[in-house]
């Protein structure tokens, strides 16, 4: 196991690099003057421009000033927005919380509801299994915006049970402005969990092992829970990960339909502004956590199935 966690700790820096260096270039690679995107299109005075070029290393070259932005990172220091003028690193801090609850939200949601609808249709066969495998059919193909959309209109503007923006105060105040985004971020993803927990403990239920626990008169809930979920853990666990993951990115669009202010919802913002390190901040961070959290996943299904590790190590 200590081999494997190193292993995955080199493949986790490598992999940061990498993506760091993607990041950067992109953005520094994007068509247009680098001069114009950093003035936001505006027309600068001459001195303005030169603390421009001396500030982003705009004459050095692009191995130097990649570097240069990548050691300031590694102290916190992800540089100046030029719109706003304030430390990208403050801006990035004060928009993450409302990022991280909403993802957070809607993790709970999609593990609750989507291993509980899971299990439903594997432990009951038949109008009940066939509904859930109806319901989640349909729930998977909706897109986070138009979830958004239906959400607003029929338990927002029609019913008027939830706010239809903003993040709230206080802990009861969050949770109710947060409850429709987490929904809309989470409702393909429950979907396929559930979908995922089915097949999989429908799979183990149908083990010889199983069946010889069931046939030697074990009660059917410690068979279920001790032997098929337990078995079934590494595959959920595996797809819940990765979908948490990718729900970091996909908050985006949530964040600005419930106009939440958010890291999503900031970046289409200064994108569209372009303010260039505001920009390559917001990726780094969300790339980031992509990564570190893909690997965390990768360690949990390790330790809960060691032929993984074994696995590896061949």
């Amino acid at each position: 196991m200590a081999r494997y966690l190193v292993r995955r700790a080199v493949m986790l820096v490598v992999t940061l690099v990498v993506s760091s260096f993607v990041v950067f270039s992109g953005a520094s690679l994007a068509p247009g003057n680098p001069l114009s995107a950093l003035a936001g299109g505006r027309s600068l005075p001459p001195e303005t421009i030169a603390v421009l070029e001396e500030r982003y290393r705009l004459g050095d070259p692009f191995l130097v000033r990649y570097f240069a932005w990548v050691g300031d990172a590694l102290h916190g220091n992800l540089g100046m927005s030029i719109a706003l003028r304030q430390d990208v690193s403050s801006l990035i801090a004060a928009r993450a919380g409302t990022t991280a609850e909403l993802v957070l939200y809607a993790t709970v949601i999609m593990i609750v509801v989507g291993v509980g609808l899971g299990l439903i249709a594997a432990l009951r066969p038949g109008k009940v299994d066939s509904a859930v495998v109806v319901l989640t059919a349909v729930v998977v193909a909706v897109p986070p915006f138009v979830a958004a959309i239906v959400l607003i209109v029929f338990l927002s503007v029609g019913l008027g049970w939830f706010p239809a923006f903003g993040g709230g105060s206080g802990v009861l105040g969050t949770i109710h402005h947060l409850t429709l985004p987490a929904i809309a971020l989470a409702a393909a993803a429950t979907a396929s969990v559930a979908r995922i927990t089915r097949t999989t403990v429908k799979d183990q239920l149908s083990r010889e092992h199983v069946q010889t626990a069931i046939s030697r008169g074990l009660p059917y809930g410690t068979v279920v829970r001790r032997h098929a979920l337990r078995n079934a853990l590494v595959p959920i666990v595996t797809l819940t990960g990765i979908t948490t993951a990718s729900m970091i990115a996909l908050a985006a669009v949530v964040e600005r339909a419930f106009s939440l202010n958010g890291l999503g919802a900031y970046l289409v913002e200064a994108t569209l502004s372009k303010d260039l390190a505001v920009v390559q901040g917001i990726c780094l961070v969300l790339v980031t956590t992509f990564v570190v959290v893909n690997t965390l996943v990768d360690v949990l299904a390790a330790a809960l199935d060691p032929r993984i590790n074994l696995g590896a190590g061949q």
